[in-house]
């Protein structure tokens, strides 16, 4: 597997970004501003990140997606540390990334791969979002932040 930024004119992956985030106008805003990367073997994109630059020595993982015929396989983690490698790269200390309060799944991967957490804004979805978010049969409502030094 190969893990690659977008080539020029090629277009995101937008079905895979909106499993990890619902809302087209909120994906397309931070793809203008981030770089995106795809996950790729044999031309088959199986994963996506987009990184983007917060502060001078400070970056944020905005949306990170696995195709769902293959969760479970470690490319999560493999993007997360590709992304952990590019942020350093760029001579970033601290990288975050957050995700909703019903997305157990992925807590316990931010954490297994370093991240803490630092901090939660209270009806971040609800404010934000025009239609209720369900997953784990839990209402996703607030943005749990999540950072990781890694320098």
């Amino acid at each position: 597997m190969e893990i690659r930024k977008l080539f020029i004119g090629e277009s995101p992956p937008l079905h895979l970004l909106l499993l990890a985030d619902p809302s087209r106008e909120m994906v397309e805003e931070y793809l203008e501003k981030g770089t995106c990367f795809v996950a790729e073997r044999d031309r088959q994109i199986l994963g996506v990140y987009v990184l983007m630059q917060k502060g001078p020595d400070m970056m944020e993982i905005k949306n990170i997606a696995v195709d769902e015929n293959h969760h479970r396989k470690g490319i999560g983690r493999q993007l997360i540390g590709h992304a952990v490698g590019y942020a350093r790269d760029q001579g970033s200390e601290l990288l975050e990334i957050g995700t909703g309060n019903s997305s157990i799944g992925q807590l316990a991967l931010y954490q297994k791969c370093g991240f803490r957490i630092v901090g939660v804004d209270v009806d971040f979805f609800t404010n934000h979002y025009s239609e209720a978010i369900f997953e784990n049969g839990i209402q996703c409502q607030d943005r749990i932040r999540l950072s990781r030094r890694i320098r």
